[in-house]
């Protein structure tokens, strides 16, 4: 299959529907009627020779091979826009989109300086696309490696061959209880590491053994992917979890929340800026790296 242009306004509207969850969810971002939408559908089917998605009452639904195809035509759009953020740089400009992953509950922490780096960037690369997602820890290093993003902010212990990795700041955790809690009136005293190891424990699916903390045998009675679910599982006086200080700050003031054993019980993770290795950076991250490194000129 040759892709032309036409191909591509289809690949297009494919990735519109996909990321819509059916025809419905496209029509708006599209500007066109489902059955337009539709008859493209099956234009891009013919041209690839195969069915991409299962669409009828009991929903939309994409096939093996449709998913795979909807990945190709993903790296082919941003491989396109590297293209023409490459040609621009050329011609000394700084045009295109810049990709950048970070994970959730990290506006609140004052060590994170993403604000000042995103500011900054804009100040000297106005013209440039600049689309940020929130991604999970185990996610965002295999996605920059393979180029669906320039770079990613996170904090992981794996690592993924093929990146460069560059400390950015430290985030302190705490284990913490709701107000409602058992614990909320107990002294640390009374709360050893069997008393801990008793209670109902919510654990982020991301780490296998809180840092630190491989002594206790945890009673993992819930698991989260991202830091707000655990919060709200925390307030609800049912679990016992570790958060990021800065997470748990409001509920700490408002009495809400309280921390347990803050002397001994918790850990620190290392956020890190990953970026290909191999792959040559384009004019565009090139700018918002030195942005990086204006705001975090040395390391933790």
């Amino acid at each position: 299959m040759r892709v032309s242009g036409s191909d591509l306004r289809l690949l297009q509207v494919f990735d519109a529907v996909v990321r819509g969850g059916g025809y419905a969810g496209a029509e708006a971002e599209l500007n066109i009627g489902q059955s337009t939408i539709s008859n493209h559908m099956t234009a891009l089917e013919e041209r690839i020779g195969f069915s991409l998605c299962q669409r009828g009452r009991g929903g939309f639904r994409l096939t093996e091979r449709g998913q795979a195809v909807h990945e190709a035509s993903r790296r082919l759009a941003q491989a396109l826009g590297d293209f023409a953020a490459d040609v621009a740089a050329l011609k000394g400009e700084l045009r295109g989109e810049l990709r950048v992953a970070i994970l959730d509950s990290v506006a609140s922490d004052p060590a994170n300086r993403i604000t000042e780096v995103i500011a900054a960037f804009g100040r000297t690369a106005p013209d440039v696309r600049l689309v940020l997602v929130q991604e999970r820890p185990q996610d965002i290093q295999p996605k920059v490696a393979e180029g669906l993003y320039h770079c990613g902010i996170g904090s992981h212990r794996s690592r993924v061959e093929g990146l460069d990795y560059r400390p950015l700041y430290e985030e302190s955790h705490g284990l913490y209880c709701g107000a409602d809690h058992p614990f909320f009136e107990r002294p640390d005293a009374e709360l050893t590491d069997e008393v801990l190891a008793a209670a109902p424990y919510v654990h982020r699916g991301y780490w296998r053994e809180e840092d630190g903390m491989r002594r206790i045998r945890w009673r993992i009675e819930a698991t989260v992917q991202q830091i707000e679910p655990e919060l709200i599982l925390i307030r609800t006086g049912r679990f016992i979890g570790f958060l990021p200080h800065h997470a748990a700050e409001a509920d700490l003031a408002a009495g809400r929340m309280r921390r347990i054993r803050p002397g001994d019980v918790g850990y620190v993770c290392l956020f890190e800026l990953y970026t290909p290795r191999a792959r040559r950076g384009s004019e565009v991250l090139a700018a918002f790296l030195a942005s990086i490194e204006t705001a975090w000129p040395s390391s933790p």
